[in-house]
Protein backbone atom coordinates (compact mmCIF):
# COMPACT_ATOMS: atom_id res chain seq x y z
CA UNK A 1 0.00 0.00 0.00
CA UNK A 2 1.16 3.70 -0.83
CA UNK A 3 0.53 6.40 1.48
CA UNK A 4 0.40 9.76 0.29
CA UNK A 5 0.53 12.49 3.05
CA UNK A 6 -0.67 16.25 1.77
CA UNK A 7 -0.76 19.62 3.43
CA UNK A 8 -2.95 22.38 2.90
CA UNK A 9 -1.74 25.75 4.63
CA UNK A 10 0.34 23.56 6.96
CA UNK A 11 3.65 21.85 6.95
CA UNK A 12 3.85 18.23 7.24
CA UNK A 13 6.68 17.25 10.34
CA UNK A 14 8.02 13.89 11.05
CA UNK A 15 5.78 13.74 13.69
CA UNK A 16 2.21 14.26 12.34
CA UNK A 17 3.81 11.88 9.22
CA UNK A 18 4.27 9.03 12.02
CA UNK A 19 1.09 9.54 13.07
CA UNK A 20 -1.11 9.14 10.41
CA UNK A 21 0.95 6.35 9.24
CA UNK A 22 0.38 4.68 12.51
CA UNK A 23 -3.26 5.32 12.73
CA UNK A 24 -4.02 3.77 8.94
CA UNK A 25 -2.25 0.75 9.84
CA UNK A 26 -5.06 -0.02 11.88
CA UNK A 27 -7.21 0.05 8.63
CA UNK A 28 -5.28 -2.38 7.46
CA UNK A 29 -5.42 -5.00 10.66
CA UNK A 30 -8.82 -5.16 9.05
CA UNK A 31 -8.70 -5.38 5.07
CA UNK A 32 -5.25 -5.56 3.52
CA UNK A 33 -6.37 -4.82 0.06
CA UNK A 34 -6.12 -1.44 0.18
CA UNK A 35 -4.16 -0.55 -3.01
CA UNK A 36 -3.32 3.03 -2.36
CA UNK A 37 -4.09 5.62 0.39
CA UNK A 38 -4.16 9.52 0.22
CA UNK A 39 -4.19 11.49 3.48
CA UNK A 40 -5.01 15.69 2.92
CA UNK A 41 -4.53 17.68 6.04
CA UNK A 42 -5.55 21.07 5.90
CA UNK A 43 -6.14 23.89 8.98
CA UNK A 44 -8.45 26.82 8.72
CA UNK A 45 -9.04 29.19 11.22
CA UNK A 46 -10.44 27.66 14.68
CA UNK A 47 -10.73 24.04 12.06
CA UNK A 48 -8.69 21.51 11.44
CA UNK A 49 -9.56 19.18 8.21
CA UNK A 50 -8.07 15.45 7.70
CA UNK A 51 -9.81 13.58 4.38
CA UNK A 52 -8.61 10.19 3.18
CA UNK A 53 -9.49 8.54 -0.12
CA UNK A 54 -8.86 4.95 -0.14
CA UNK A 55 -8.39 3.06 -3.54
CA UNK A 56 -9.47 -0.46 -3.02
CA UNK A 57 -10.67 -3.32 -5.88
CA UNK A 58 -13.45 -2.23 -7.48
CA UNK A 59 -14.20 0.51 -5.24
CA UNK A 60 -12.73 4.52 -3.61
CA UNK A 61 -13.35 5.20 -0.56
CA UNK A 62 -13.51 8.45 1.00
CA UNK A 63 -13.71 10.51 4.02
CA UNK A 64 -13.72 13.70 5.86
CA UNK A 65 -13.43 14.82 9.50
CA UNK A 66 -12.96 17.95 11.06
CA UNK A 67 -12.16 18.98 14.46
CA UNK A 68 -10.50 21.81 16.71
CA UNK A 69 -7.09 19.51 17.07
CA UNK A 70 -5.60 18.16 13.95
CA UNK A 71 -4.83 15.10 15.95
CA UNK A 72 -8.42 14.69 16.64
CA UNK A 73 -9.12 15.60 13.45
CA UNK A 74 -7.01 12.32 12.50
CA UNK A 75 -8.66 10.46 15.02
CA UNK A 76 -12.02 10.41 13.74
CA UNK A 77 -10.96 10.20 10.30
CA UNK A 78 -9.39 6.84 10.88
CA UNK A 79 -12.35 5.90 12.56
CA UNK A 80 -15.32 6.87 9.93
CA UNK A 81 -12.77 5.03 7.45
CA UNK A 82 -12.45 1.76 9.43
CA UNK A 83 -15.91 1.39 9.56
CA UNK A 84 -16.38 1.97 5.95
CA UNK A 85 -13.32 -0.48 5.26
CA UNK A 86 -15.31 -3.08 7.43
CA UNK A 87 -18.28 -2.65 5.52
CA UNK A 88 -17.34 -2.90 2.56
CA UNK A 89 -15.43 -6.26 3.31
CA UNK A 90 -18.94 -7.51 4.65
CA UNK A 91 -20.85 -6.70 1.62
CA UNK A 92 -17.53 -8.32 -0.42
CA UNK A 93 -17.73 -11.57 1.27
CA UNK A 94 -22.20 -11.96 1.41
CA UNK A 95 -21.69 -12.86 -1.89
CA UNK A 96 -19.91 -16.13 -1.68
CA UNK A 97 -22.98 -17.74 -0.11
CA UNK A 98 -24.70 -20.65 -1.31
CA UNK A 99 -27.19 -20.13 -4.47
CA UNK A 100 -30.38 -20.77 -4.15
CA UNK A 101 -31.15 -24.14 -6.01
CA UNK A 102 -28.65 -25.84 -3.35
CA UNK A 103 -30.42 -24.54 -0.44
CA UNK A 104 -32.29 -26.81 1.98
CA UNK A 105 -35.79 -26.31 1.72
CA UNK A 106 -37.81 -25.49 5.25
CA UNK A 107 -40.75 -26.10 5.86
Amino acid sequence: MSLTITGRNLEITPAIREYVHTKTARVLRHFDQVIDTQVMLSIEPLKHTAEITMRLRGKDLHCEASDENLYAAIDLLVDKADRQVIKYKTKAQSYAHEPPKRQEMTA
